[in-house]
């Protein structure tokens, strides 16, 4: 069997759906950010093929993508120390892709939650590609053997599948070459929820803006949301267990952590006991004071987005040169003759 040592690497990818929100920064941007001082390689994509398994508008799909782009460099990830790039630009990913359509089975893609929620009754007139695609979120992954996948509660089943995927590959050609790659989920608010309905996630698509804080909000604006954001009539506890029950107040107190870079319990054993009336303006002057040098610096790159477009093509460069040998070696493994 042909033992392959695996560097330690991190990769995580995000849909530019555009309108950025706190859910994206806390979710995912800030902790992107904060994984850089652990010294480990790390790539970090605009995953655009993905965006195409239902329709886009090509110009709101470029701005999206470069706003998205904006969004990471402005919450503080380094492309000099991390690798930022756009997917499309790295044509290893569907090369890599077909070969796992290949790998995995029917079944397994039938298993899928999410397609199953994003095509619902109309499952026959969804593209083939919202039904494929977490073989290609499983190329996105193993195209540079990465070990591990900061990732929300909500795709775990996608990691699971590209860690079958990984296995059968190694079991069918007798190699160790797939790491089945590791998720890794932490921090207080790794799913933030709506500011009107603590049960669901935050979300772009709310039909009421009141439901989010947007990247782009002014100070004004981000005060006046979490002024009105729902709560319930009870002070807030001393113990991370009274929040149980109360999806609202766990949701902001999750967000004060998350922004504090407390743990839950932290907060409490200073806050507890506080009506909402005081801690909301806490709040709201450490969400300003946390988000607006990341509009300032997200509106600065998309008034010249030549810059962006260099820092993205710099980094499809260096994704490459780790990818085409992975898929070179993974051609030469299947018997497909390379040059």
């Amino acid at each position: 069997m042909t033992e392959t040592a695996f560097t330690p690497r991190v990769f995580s990818g995000i849909q530019p759906s555009g309108n950025l929100h706190l859910g994206n920064y806390l979710g995912a941007l800030k902790r992107f950010a904060a994984s850089q001082e652990r010294g480990i390689e790390s790539l970090f994509c605009m995953v655009d093929l993905h965006a195409v398994t239902v329709w886009q508008d090509p110009a709101d799909l470029t701005r999206a993508t470069r706003e998205l782009a904006a969004g990471f460099i402005a919450s503080g990830l380094d492309p000099d120390r991390s690798i930022l790039f756009n997917q499309s630009q790295v044509p290893e990913h569907t090369q890599m892709a077909w070969v796992f359509n290949c790998v995995a089975r029917m079944g397994w893609m039938q298993r899928m939650t999410q397609f199953k929620d994003k095509a619902g009754k109309n499952a026959q007139n969804a593209s083939l590609g919202l039904f494929a695609y977490p073989a290609l979120m499983a190329a996105d992954i193993l195209v540079y053997h990465a070990t591990e996948v900061p990732v929300g509660e909500d795709q775990k089943q996608h990691l699971e599948l590209t860690r079958d995927i990984a296995a059968k590959f190694n079991h069918d050609y007798g190699v160790n070459f797939f790491p089945e790659t590791e998720p890794r989920i932490e921090g207080a608010a790794t799913r933030v929820m709506s500011l009107r309905d603590g049960s669901k996630k935050m979300s772009k698509s709310d039909p009421s803006d009141m439901s989010r804080i947007n990247l782009t909000d002014d100070a004004e604006t981000i005060a006046k949301k979490i002024r009105k954001a729902k709560t319930d009539p009870e002070a807030l506890p001393s113990e991370a267990e009274g929040l149980e029950a109360r999806p609202e107040a766990r949701n902001l107190v999750n967000i004060y952590a998350a922004l504090a870079d407390q743990s839950v319990d932290e907060v409490l054993r200073d806050m507890g006991g506080r009506e909402f009336s005081a801690f909301k303006p806490a709040l709201a002057d450490l969400a300003v004071d946390q988000l607006s040098p990341i509009t300032a610096e997200m509106s600065r790159l998309m008034q010249d987005v030549s810059e962006i477009d260099a820092i993205l093509a710099r980094g499809a460069e260096r994704a490459r040169a780790i990818a085409q040998p992975i898929v070179r070696q993974t051609y030469e493994i299947m018997g497909m003759v390379t040059s």
